[in-house]
């Protein structure tokens, strides 16, 4: 039987990607909400669905939802609005007796964890993380790989995502409502580095500047120099020549992983585990949202050791090294 879904966040950059998930599960979009009145996109997969741009208003709504027939209730709620709000989102589709499905990252203070965990019980609902990259056939081959390995391997983790000047005067150039670029951007990757190699044992950082940042992790199984950047700048010049806007690059023991492929396709995956009863929850998403909240309160170390091959170890942190991360 189809199930009823709202749409918190229908303007946005991600919005598309669940829209295209509800459609091909065979769902229903029945009412989205956005401040921002620009969703033709909802046209291509449901052009009746209810619109409002006041989330007052679809309060009122899916809470009529709530107390009319079986058939109208909602069953799941997505949010794809800015990351300081997903708190407040959770708990109103809780609230409808609603299932959430969060966009990362969940909550960006990870004592909001504990406070939707209770909420979570009493509710009787469930709060699902949207972690796609756990589904990256290329990534679940690397967890088998390191499941049982006693060494411990050298992974280089670099992205770099061009982002204009808008980017800065938005939300997402907030740190206060996006948590960053340790938040904003790395959030995945902190999850799964976690997910393959294991707890954190230590972490430092090497760079911390509003566009970029590094560091080191030492995991259960893996010492990890990463990188994360939203400057044009630090784009690689084969990238640049090949008309790209984005590089994506993990080296384990120098050997490259490709998972550029595949990035964009894989939120129809996660609402089919969801769907199912297998999605990722706030217990998931908990040691990345702690682990990016201690890299965002932690100084940069004054004698950095093992530093990521896109800083110069003899210049300042200001300055910039284009090279490939494996030897």
């Amino acid at each position: 039987m189809p199930q009823n879904f709202c749409l918190v966040g229908a303007a946005g950059y991600i919005a598309p990607r669940h829209m295209h998930a509800i459609h091909e599960t065979g769902n229903r979009l029945v009412a989205a909400v956005d401040p921002h009145d620009c969703v033709g996109r909802l046209d291509s997969y449901f052009p009746d669905c209810r619109f409002f741009t006041e989330i007052e208003r679809f309060d009122r709504y899916i809470e009529k939802c709530r107390r009319g027939a079986e058939e109208s209730r909602i069953n799941y709620i997505s949010i794809c609005s800015p990351n300081y709000l997903h708190d407040a989102h959770v708990r109103l589709a809780l609230r409808v007796g609603a299932d959430a499905i969060c966009e990362k990252p969940l909550v960006i203070s990870p004592w909001n964890l504990e406070a939707l965990e209770d909420l979570e019980q009493e509710s009787k609902r469930r709060v699902y993380s949207v972690l796609q990259l756990r589904l990256l056939p290329s990534l679940i081959a690397l967890k088998e790989r390191f499941a049982n390995a006693s060494d411990r391997a050298d992974v280089c983790l670099t992205y770099i995502t061009r982002r204009g000047r808008w980017y800065d005067a938005s939300w997402k150039g907030s740190h206060e409502k996006s948590g960053g670029v340790s938040m904003n951007i790395g959030i995945h990757f902190f999850d799964v580095l976690q997910w393959i190699f294991g707890n954190v044992h230590w972490s430092e950082v090497h760079l911390k500047e509003p566009r970029r940042m590094a560091g080191l992790l030492e995991l259960e199984k893996a010492r990890v120099r990463w990188f994360l950047s939203t400057d044009t700048a630090d784009l690689p010049q084969a990238t640049v020549e090949a008309g790209d806007f984005a590089h994506r690059s993990i080296t384990v023991d120098e050997q490259e992983l490709e998972f550029s492929n595949g990035f964009t396709d894989l939120h129809t995956m996660v609402y089919q585990e969801i769907l199912a009863g297998r999605g990722t929850g706030l217990r998931d998403a908990g040691p990345a949202i702690r682990l990016v909240h201690q890299i965002n309160h932690t100084q940069p170390t004054a004698t950095p050791h093992n530093i990521h091959p896109l800083l110069d170890s003899s210049a300042s942190s200001d300055s910039r090294m284009v090279r490939a991360c494996a030897a």
